[in-house]
């Protein structure tokens, strides 16, 4: 699991990257971004709702989308909020495919926002 300080918490920070940030569709996720102060660490936010599936289900793909979000961060990724809303489709799709649409949509957006103040 990231540490707190790469995570989405509040509410108000949620609203605030859906509403106003940078969206790209996939066709099992949902990636929406704004960008941070230079230097600041990425934070990752989940939407997981229970059109996904049951608890159990839920929770697989939290998972799965923390997994990815450390790799990120691994990687270098800096100075950007990214909220993931999974969508139903999601619960048949292999973490290998998963990994791949969320690393396309977060280059893509990376790429869109400001490259220059955006390292992943």
């Amino acid at each position: 699991m990231p540490a707190l300080r790469h995570r989405v918490t509040r509410g108000d920070d949620y609203r605030r990257v859906v509403r106003s940030g940078y969206r790209v569709g996939g066709a099992h996720c949902i990636t929406h971004a704004v960008l941070r102060a230079p230097g600041e660490p990425a934070r990752f936010g989940f939407i997981v709702s229970k059109a996904v599936g049951n608890a159990v289900v839920r929770n697989l793909v939290r998972r799965r989308l923390k997994t990815i979000a450390e790799r990120r961060l691994a990687d270098g990724c800096v100075g950007i909020d990214v909220v993931f809303r999974a969508l139903p489709a999601i619960r048949d799709v292999s973490f290998a495919e998963l990994e791949a649409e969320l690393n396309r949509a977060l280059d893509r957006v990376t790429r869109t926002l400001q490259p220059s103040e955006v390292a992943s």
